[in-house]
Protein backbone atom coordinates (compact mmCIF):
# COMPACT_ATOMS: atom_id res chain seq x y z
CA UNK A 1 0.00 0.00 0.00
CA UNK A 2 2.29 2.65 -1.21
CA UNK A 3 1.58 6.02 -2.59
CA UNK A 4 -1.10 4.92 -5.02
CA UNK A 5 -3.37 3.64 -2.27
CA UNK A 6 -3.51 7.01 -0.50
CA UNK A 7 -4.58 8.91 -3.61
CA UNK A 8 -6.98 6.31 -4.99
CA UNK A 9 -9.95 8.11 -6.48
CA UNK A 10 -8.42 11.59 -6.10
CA UNK A 11 -6.17 13.47 -8.41
CA UNK A 12 -3.32 15.53 -7.03
CA UNK A 13 -5.10 18.72 -8.16
CA UNK A 14 -7.99 18.08 -5.79
CA UNK A 15 -5.72 17.41 -2.82
CA UNK A 16 -3.55 20.55 -2.98
CA UNK A 17 -4.56 24.23 -2.54
CA UNK A 18 -7.18 26.14 -0.56
CA UNK A 19 -10.91 25.94 -0.92
CA UNK A 20 -12.99 29.04 -1.42
CA UNK A 21 -14.49 28.59 2.05
CA UNK A 22 -11.03 28.54 3.66
CA UNK A 23 -10.05 31.66 1.78
CA UNK A 24 -13.24 33.47 2.80
CA UNK A 25 -12.67 32.54 6.46
CA UNK A 26 -9.20 34.13 6.27
CA UNK A 27 -10.63 37.27 4.64
CA UNK A 28 -13.27 37.57 7.39
CA UNK A 29 -10.64 37.18 10.12
CA UNK A 30 -8.42 39.83 8.52
CA UNK A 31 -11.41 42.18 8.20
CA UNK A 32 -12.27 41.75 11.89
CA UNK A 33 -8.67 42.43 12.91
CA UNK A 34 -8.61 45.58 10.76
CA UNK A 35 -11.93 46.77 12.17
CA UNK A 36 -10.49 46.54 15.67
CA UNK A 37 -6.89 47.50 14.94
CA UNK A 38 -7.23 50.53 12.65
CA UNK A 39 -9.18 52.75 15.09
CA UNK A 40 -6.73 51.79 17.83
CA UNK A 41 -3.84 52.70 15.53
CA UNK A 42 -5.39 56.10 14.73
CA UNK A 43 -5.93 56.75 18.43
CA UNK A 44 -2.26 56.05 19.14
CA UNK A 45 -1.19 58.32 16.27
CA UNK A 46 -3.34 61.15 17.65
CA UNK A 47 -1.96 60.58 21.12
CA UNK A 48 1.62 60.74 19.83
CA UNK A 49 0.94 63.91 17.83
CA UNK A 50 -0.43 65.74 20.87
CA UNK A 51 3.18 66.40 21.77
CA UNK A 52 3.24 68.73 18.76
CA UNK A 53 0.65 70.91 20.50
CA UNK A 54 2.48 71.00 23.82
CA UNK A 55 5.86 71.60 22.18
CA UNK A 56 4.38 74.39 20.04
CA UNK A 57 2.79 76.06 23.05
CA UNK A 58 6.02 75.88 25.07
CA UNK A 59 8.10 77.20 22.17
CA UNK A 60 5.70 80.10 21.57
CA UNK A 61 5.66 80.90 25.29
CA UNK A 62 9.46 81.03 25.29
CA UNK A 63 9.43 83.41 22.32
CA UNK A 64 6.93 85.64 24.11
CA UNK A 65 9.02 85.59 27.30
CA UNK A 66 12.13 86.61 25.34
CA UNK A 67 10.11 89.40 23.75
CA UNK A 68 8.96 90.55 27.19
CA UNK A 69 12.57 90.54 28.40
CA UNK A 70 13.63 92.73 25.45
CA UNK A 71 10.70 95.17 25.34
CA UNK A 72 8.87 94.76 28.68
CA UNK A 73 5.69 93.82 26.80
CA UNK A 74 4.19 90.63 25.36
CA UNK A 75 2.54 92.50 22.48
CA UNK A 76 5.37 94.75 21.33
CA UNK A 77 6.40 95.02 17.70
CA UNK A 78 8.27 91.89 16.68
CA UNK A 79 6.55 89.66 19.21
CA UNK A 80 4.63 86.63 17.93
CA UNK A 81 0.96 87.42 17.37
CA UNK A 82 -2.13 86.12 15.61
CA UNK A 83 -2.21 82.45 14.70
CA UNK A 84 0.84 80.34 13.96
CA UNK A 85 1.34 76.68 13.10
CA UNK A 86 2.83 74.22 15.57
CA UNK A 87 6.29 72.83 14.72
CA UNK A 88 4.92 69.82 12.83
CA UNK A 89 1.79 71.59 11.58
CA UNK A 90 -0.81 69.41 13.29
CA UNK A 91 -2.09 72.31 15.42
CA UNK A 92 -2.84 76.01 15.02
CA UNK A 93 -1.72 78.16 17.93
CA UNK A 94 -3.74 81.31 18.59
CA UNK A 95 -1.91 84.04 20.51
CA UNK A 96 -3.88 86.58 22.56
CA UNK A 97 -1.44 88.98 24.21
CA UNK A 98 -1.60 92.24 26.13
CA UNK A 99 1.35 94.16 27.53
CA UNK A 100 1.45 91.98 30.66
CA UNK A 101 -0.47 88.79 29.88
CA UNK A 102 -0.87 86.19 27.17
CA UNK A 103 -2.97 83.14 26.51
CA UNK A 104 -2.00 80.55 23.93
CA UNK A 105 -4.57 78.13 22.55
CA UNK A 106 -3.69 75.15 20.35
CA UNK A 107 -6.46 73.56 18.30
CA UNK A 108 -6.09 70.75 15.75
CA UNK A 109 -5.44 71.94 12.22
CA UNK A 110 -8.15 70.99 9.74
CA UNK A 111 -7.22 68.35 7.21
CA UNK A 112 -5.00 66.43 9.65
CA UNK A 113 -5.71 63.29 11.66
CA UNK A 114 -5.67 65.51 14.74
CA UNK A 115 -8.90 67.15 13.59
CA UNK A 116 -10.68 64.01 14.82
CA UNK A 117 -9.07 64.13 18.28
CA UNK A 118 -12.12 64.63 20.48
CA UNK A 119 -10.31 63.68 23.72
CA UNK A 120 -7.88 66.62 23.57
CA UNK A 121 -9.55 69.15 21.30
CA UNK A 122 -7.93 72.25 22.81
CA UNK A 123 -4.73 72.97 24.74
CA UNK A 124 -4.05 76.27 26.56
CA UNK A 125 -1.07 77.90 28.25
CA UNK A 126 -0.82 81.34 29.85
CA UNK A 127 1.93 83.64 31.15
CA UNK A 128 1.81 82.08 34.64
CA UNK A 129 2.52 78.63 33.19
CA UNK A 130 -0.99 77.38 33.85
CA UNK A 131 -1.75 74.52 31.48
CA UNK A 132 -5.21 73.55 30.36
CA UNK A 133 -6.90 71.12 28.00
CA UNK A 134 -10.47 70.35 27.04
CA UNK A 135 -12.21 67.62 25.12
CA UNK A 136 -14.68 68.34 22.32
CA UNK A 137 -17.50 68.75 24.87
CA UNK A 138 -15.60 71.31 26.94
CA UNK A 139 -14.75 68.97 29.83
CA UNK A 140 -11.39 69.57 31.50
CA UNK A 141 -8.87 66.92 30.40
CA UNK A 142 -5.67 68.69 31.46
CA UNK A 143 -4.14 65.78 33.37
CA UNK A 144 -4.73 63.32 30.57
CA UNK A 145 -3.72 65.49 27.64
CA UNK A 146 -0.61 67.22 29.00
CA UNK A 147 0.80 64.06 30.60
CA UNK A 148 0.92 61.85 27.51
Amino acid sequence: MGRKARFRGHSRLQVSGFTLIELMVVVVIVAILLAIGYPTYLDQVRKARRSDATAGLMETAQRLERCFTDSNSFNATGCPSGTIASPEGYYNIAIVATATTYTLTATPASGTTQAGDSKCAKFTLDQTGTRGAQDAGGTDTTGTCWNN
